[in-house]
């Protein structure tokens, strides 16, 4: 006979499954605890027993959290912020592990079984702890991680073009991607020049010749960012100026600029 352990998700518990003519299947289950995630992809498991005498199928329910599929499972953390994870029935993460046919775990007699969960790259949730509950009549486990406070940043090039002795201005675009509620500073270092220093930078061209620029984080001439993480992208400005009256060697002149988020 056929009999079905309907698997789902809180702490490690033993469930008694439904009887088929005297049979009688239990399993038993461990958390699945991804640990700490930092915006890049981390793969969890847990691991449980059944104890079947027949042939059996685990289906694996959408679970607790808001919006949650059979392909794309939520784990809820402080304030209703979400945290997206999958669970599959292979070690490669190949297999979904739902609860239509085809998708469900399938065996017989007594083994050992293995969840494997993933939580994809590139989620900037609120710091915290989060977590889902799997749960049925009969069993539940666990699901739990802790998203810890992470940021990145890019930069776009500045370009300024050609320098004939008089004013010109130029722009770059900072991007800052941080976890939200995280706040974070962004600064701009000195430079590569010789000499050159946060409120006068230089670059450089040839025979080491100097052309000063200015960096501005706004057209006023304010300097560092302060900012708060909001889960998404969020740009801002380098407003570049080279002053006029400088008459340095003709060529080409570079700078490099390190670009430093701080949270």
């Amino acid at each position: 006979m056929k009999q079905k352990l309907v698997l789902m998700v809180l702490l490690f518990v033993a469930f008694g499954a439904e009887q088929v003519v005297g049979q009688t299947c239990t399993l038993t289950i461990s958390a699945l605890s991804f640990g700490t995630y930092t915006s890049t992809l981390l793969n969890g498991t847990a691991t449980g027993k059944v104890t079947c005498a027949g042939t059996w199928n685990i289906p694996m329910y959408t679970g607790s959290g808001a919006g949650a599929t059979e392909t794309l499972r939520v784990m809820t953390g402080t304030g209703g912020a979400t945290l997206n994870y999958q669970l599959f029935t292979d070690a490669a993460h190949s297999n979904n592990w739902g609860d239509t046919t085809g998708n469900e775990l399938t065996g017989t007699g007594n083994t050992t079984i293995t969840v494997y969960g993933q939580v994809p790259a590139a989620q900037y949730s609120t710091p915290g702890t989060y977590t889902d509950t799997m749960t049925t009549a009969t069993t539940s486990f666990a699901v739990t991680a802790t998203i810890q406070a992470t940021c990145t940043v890019s930069a776009t090039p500045l370009a300024f073009g050609t320098y004939a002795g008089v004013l010109i201005n130029s722009t770059s675009t900072i991007s800052a991607t941080c976890t939200n509620t995280t706040p974070y500073k962004v600064g701009l270092n000195a430079g590569t020049a010789t000499g050159a220093t946060v409120a006068n930078r230089s670059m450089t061209g040839p025979s080491a010749a100097l052309l000063h620029y200015h960096l501005y984080s706004d057209t006023v001439g304010t300097d560092t960012v302060s900012m708060t993480g909001s889960g998404v992208a969020q740009t801002l400005t380098v407003y570049g100026q080279v002053p006029a009256g400088q008459f340095v060697t003709p060529g080409s002149y570079t700078d490099t600029i390190t670009v430093t988020l701080t949270y």
